[in-house]
């Protein structure tokens, strides 16, 4: 019998207030064969909502990628959309990391040919809409819209998914999105719960991805296929 698979979720926050919820949203996506451990950085700030938060996160996200290799896990989901940390983990180890914004936009491509992002707050966009221009999406990108709610409250779900349908049903009679990506892996419950609605109100079904899953489905399948990072892209480093 093989070896299960194990991935390791790697929370870049440091508290251990959002693990249970993050370990909800991937369990539809997890297969039988896979093991999960979720672990939160232990120094840095307690969520991401701007650039500062994400560069303070950073480095504490890197030594706790190359301490989870090597415990012999075989992949990490790094839970933020904004992939604090990702790049520079790259460098430092062999096994595969991944991040929000590429896998939720490529998968949102895979099903349309538009996408907006609906986000926590209005200190996130720009931050956001760089993603858009690093990963070459320009031309596939509707727009950007911020709910106006810090990570920390976005476990009072009826207000969440209340302002999230509201962003997102003006993403797409406005804006002309054709699909919708939450940009923040604390959108927990919301995905399904948003399509739904649209669906109901458009008579056309709409996909809203769900970070959590998308980075977490598409992890599984790089380590299923034994693929890592490229050294032409990430120059290994053995020393911090």
């Amino acid at each position: 019998m093989n070896a299960p698979i194990r991935i390791a979720v790697l929370v870049p926050a440091a508290t251990d207030a959002y693990n249970a919820r993050i370990l909800q949203a991937i369990d539809p996506v997890v297969p039988a064969d896979v093991q999960v451990e979720i672990r939160a950085i232990a120094a840095g700030h307690a969520c991401i909502e701007n650039r500062t938060n994400w560069l303070q996160n950073g480095m504490p996200v890197v030594e706790l990628a190359r301490q989870l290799e090597q415990e012999g896990f075989d992949g990490i989901w790094l839970t933020d959309f904004d992939m604090c940390g990702v790049e520079a983990a790259r460098e430092v180890i062999d096994i595969p990391i991944v991040g929000g914004f590429p896998t939720s936009a490529f998968s949102a491509l895979a099903l349309s040919q538009r996408f907006s992002i609906i986000t926590v707050l209005q200190s996130t966009l720009a931050m956001q809409r760089g993603h858009v221009l690093s990963y070459g999406l320009s031309e596939s990108f509707a727009s950007i819209r911020a709910v106006d709610c810090n990570v920390a409250d976005l476990g009072n779900l009826d207000v969440v998914v209340a302002r999230t349908f509201e962003q997102a049903l003006k993403a797409v009679r406005e804006d002309g999105a054709q699909s919708l990506l939450l940009g923040c892996t604390g959108f927990v419950d919301v995905a399904g719960r948003v399509a739904t609605l649209l669906e109901e109100t458009l008579g056309s079904y709409v996909p809203v991805i769900d970070p959590n899953q998308a980075g977490f489905g598409f992890l599984v399948s790089l380590v299923r296929m034994k693929l890592r990072p490229s050294r032409l892209t990430y120059s290994k480093i053995t020393t911090l």
